[in-house]
């Protein structure tokens, strides 16, 4: 930079006697910051806008008649700072503002959930006065008040920092807490009347609903981390125990593809809260709801620890020893091999543990029959991933906050990924991100980031991202982005044209999948069509240097694309294979859990590792615990291709998925090596990179859209970010701040069915039927939006479809449910 720019963008000013230069428009506090400095102040946060609110930073600046709040003052050329540390009149200005502060804050101290991490309580000690001149009695309100269930509010305690409310507003987008009332009665409370029917009540309380809480947001538990005082408490936290009692772990988050920084908080061998970590490269300060609050499963009632065995003689499971339990296993894989055996993965797997399980399916089974998509999905996808995906890292969390526009397609990022969507909103608000939605209508989350709508119906993304001039325009700005999600899988060629999409515009492309594990999934070799490394297995060099890798002899590793997750239920239900090795899939999340059921009937033999009894545990043969993230250390690697690596937040004796395969491996004669997560990380940083040429992405032509008839309609969904996932099952409190579920219709279906909002709408299929509140929205001609997996809302299991399917609609609960035309995702 050249003086004359350095002397325009800085200026000179001092602080404490102390000459610095700082940019133009960098506020004073935090210059000071900078210098070691520390103002003390309680609205001012890093991440959101100055507001000035507590006056706690008060700076004497010469040629000031008064003191100042540095969090809003913007340094100037010359300018003269003194602080607390050299200034009696700055000094003075923060004991008098503390003072008031202190006036009507309760000095429940031992009581507070803050206590002993408080800023307040620093601070009051540090710049406050030994003794209160306050007499008179305290201001009080009832206490706690529910903002939501799983959020409390004592207002008394209270300082009007306005933090709370500014990060829902600025960060998240959701204004439903706000300063309320005038003068001394001014308070931060929640509104009553919300627009998606909030039951709040005149008393303050929330009343009782199904999760239509005053305080409907994702990233409410952001508020309760960033109140300086004990304003905003968790219910599951409260009264558990004192900051100075626990353990602080840095981990990461298992819930989403997002790639959060965590801090587990343990005590006496249990997580009792987890904070989001700070990594201004990923999350920055935040988190999600589920993320913060959803680890609750790791201390289930169902939770297993000790292996069971299916008994020859009752048929039922029994508790067995390890020794005994492995040797099954061993024993029944090998019997299995000849006939073939699946291997279905789930997204709760590390990178460390995926890879255990695709170099236990080549060398153990001998097979490409390997999936980790437990979920809807297609041949084009798997084609996809291979392409344009594996060993990919394109697209950052920087680039999504520098782009000048952004095309979504097949994602709905609050929902499913929300850490990204605060980074779009954040990129939308400050730089002026133009968002463009391919979707069926503007969600919540859409309408926040300001996204313009193209309209589609479910099937019709693909014509609309090869043909639609908006997505054209939107693309052609160099810099933009074509965001895909896991849901385009179910749409015949909407792969293809996002791979076309981009290569024609130079767009770059990212895929965002809903888990955590899916992502290094790919990389790790859980695919049928791709080996570790992200190489195909038809790749005869891949194979040979893999065999050298693995030392096993040329030739061994198995060369013909193996079946996917459908193909794999697919032959078990016919009974064409002699067993299945399933970890941490749930039936239910599968494109037909009924026949993914009669597969684990009548697969000749099942092995489970699983944390949780499930439909698949009570249906195997032989049933081995593993370890919850908590218990083990790791790798996720988040959609930008980011390794997100953590250690053992509590101390255990359950061992990994790698190491319970390698057990079993040594009794089928295997050198697996994947007992600890340090070899298989040395193995995977040695793993050789083939030169061959990445392969073709896929070129699957668009399908046409199904006809449908009178009162039917096609089906659009997706999954709310708090439904009933298995890492949720068992958690009310963390369930109650669910959105409700709606069967979102349009105008056209409204009035053919003669409903209006809040009506039951009944959507069935020749399976079953769910009925529930209708909610006209702005959706294409005869679709009907409904949550994937939501309670009183499980399409798969219930009804037995996928988006793109065709279902029926009836007014109220008894109307008629004929048998539908699916289409085939």
């Amino acid at each position: 930079m050249t003086d004359v720019a350095k002397q325009t963008d800085t200026v000179a000013l001092t602080i404490d006697g102390i000459e610095v230069t700082a940019e133009k428009g960098e506020l004073v506090i935090r210059v000071a910051e900078r210098m070691g400095i520390a103002i003390p102040r309680f609205c001012d946060h890093p991440l959101l806008a100055p507001a000035g609110a507590c006056r706690q930073c008060l700076v004497d600046i010469e040629g000031q008649r008064k003191p100042v709040a540095s969090c809003t003052q913007t340094v100037a050329e010359g300018m003269v700072v003194k602080t607390q540390l050299t200034s009696p009149v700055a000094a003075k200005a923060q004991g008098g503002v503390m003072e008031l502060l202190l006036a009507n804050h309760p000095l429940d101290c031992p009581t507070c959930d803050k206590g002993g991490e408080c800023p307040l309580q620093n601070q009051a000690m540090s710049n406050g006065r030994a003794e209160s001149r306050f007499k008179e009695h305290k201001r009080e309100y009832e206490k706690p008040i529910h903002i939501s269930s799983q959020v409390l509010l004592d207002r008394e305690r209270c300082i009007l920092c306005q933090r709370c409310t500014r990060f829902s507003e600025e960060i998240a987008g959701d204004k439903f807490i706000d300063l309320m009332d005038r003068s001394s009665g001014e308070q931060i409370n929640v509104y009553r009347d919300d627009f998606f029917g909030g039951r709040g009540t005149g008393d303050g309380q929330v009343g009782e609903g199904d999760g239509d809480v005053a305080f409907n947001s994702y990233f409410s538990g952001n508020t309760i981390q960033i109140c300086p005082v004990g304003a905003l408490t968790g219910e599951q936290y409260r009264f558990r125990a004192r900051p100075f009692d626990l353990v602080s772990t840095p981990t990461a988050c298992e819930h989403c593809a997002a790639g959060c920084s965590m801090r587990a908080d343990h005590r006496r061998g249990r997580v009792l809260r987890r904070l989001a970590g700070d990594d201004p490269a990923v999350n920055e300060e935040w988190n999600c709801d589920k993320g913060r609050w959803g680890f609750q499963y790791q201390v289930a009632n169902d939770r297993i620890t000790t292996p069971l065995l299916r008994d020859a003689a009752t048929g039922e499971l029994r508790e067995a020893s390890w020794s005994e339990a492995l040797l099954a296993a061993a024993e029944g894989l090998t019997a299995a091999r000849a006939k073939g055996v699946g291997v279905l993965t789930g997204g709760r797997l590390t990178v460390e543990d995926a890879y255990a399980y695709a170099k236990f399916a080549r060398v153990a089974l001998g097979t490409n029959d390997i999936d980790f998509r437990a979920r809807p999905l297609s041949t084009e996808e798997a084609d996809f991933l291979a392409s344009s995906v594996a060993g990919v890292s394109d697209v950052t969390y920087a680039d999504v906050e520098n782009a000048p526009s952004a095309v979504i397609a097949g994602l709905e990022p609050e929902e499913e990924c929300p850490i990204l969507f605060l980074r779009l909103r954040k990129a939308h608000g400050k730089k002026k991100l133009q968002v463009t939605a391919v979707a069926p209508y503007l969600s919540r989350g859409f309408e926040k980031l300001g996204a313009t709508l193209v309209s589609a119906a479910p099937g019709e993304e693909a014509r609309l991202l090869a043909d639609d001039p908006a997505v054209a325009a939107a693309l052609a700005v160099p810099g933009a982005l074509l965001i895909v999600g896991e849901r385009l899988a179910t749409v015949p060629g909407g792969l293809s044209a996002a791979a076309a999409l981009a290569a024609r515009t130079g767009a770059r492309l990212a895929w965002v999948p809903r888990r955590a594990g899916d992502r290094g999934a790919i990389d790790a070799g859980c695919l049928p069509n791709v080996l570790p490394g992200g190489r195909p297995v038809t790749d005869t060099a891949a194979r040979a240097e893999l065999s050298l890798a693995w030392n096993v002899e040329a030739g061994r590793l198995p060369s013909a694309v193996g079946r996917d997750t459908d193909a794999i239920v697919a032959a078990a239900a016919a009974g064409q294979l002699g067993g299945l090795l399933v970890a941490g899939v749930d039936p239910g999340d599968l494109a037909d859990p009924r026949l993914a059921e009669q597969a684990l009937d009548n697969a000749g033999f099942v092995v489970s590792l699983e944390l949780r009894h499930s439909a698949v545990t009570r249906r195997a043969d032989v049933v081995l615990p593993v370890a919850p993230a908590a218990e083990k250390a790791g790798t996720y690697l988040d959609w930008e291709g980011r390794l997100r690596s953590f250690n053992a937040v509590l101390p255990s004796t359950a061992m990994t998925d790698g190491r319970v395969l390698e057990a079993v491996a040594a009794l089928m004669e295997v050198v697996l090596g994947t007992g600890d997560v340090m070899s298989i990380r040395r193995e995977l940083g040695a793993m050789p990179v083939s030169q061959a040429a990445r392969p073709a992405a896929p070129t699957v032509p668009a399908a046409s859209l199904p006809e449908t008839g009178e009162h039917e309609a096609v089906l659009a969904t997706w999954h709310h970010l708090i439904d009933l996932g298995s890492l949720l099952e068992g958690d009310p409190v963390l369930a109650g701040t669910a959105r409700q579920p709606l069967a979102r219709i349009g105008k056209d279906l409204a009035e053919s069915l003669g409903v209006v909002d809040g009506d039951p709408v009944t959507v069935g299929t020749d399976r079953g039927a769910i009925t529930l509140p209708a909610a006209i929205t702005d959706l294409p001609p005869r679709v009907v939006w409904l949550p994937t997996n939501s309670p009183g809302s499980t399409l798969r299991r219930s009804l037995g479809v996928v988006a793109g399917s065709v279902v029926r609609l009836s007014a109220g609960r008894s109307g008629p449910i004929l048998a539908s035309s699916e289409a085939t995702a």
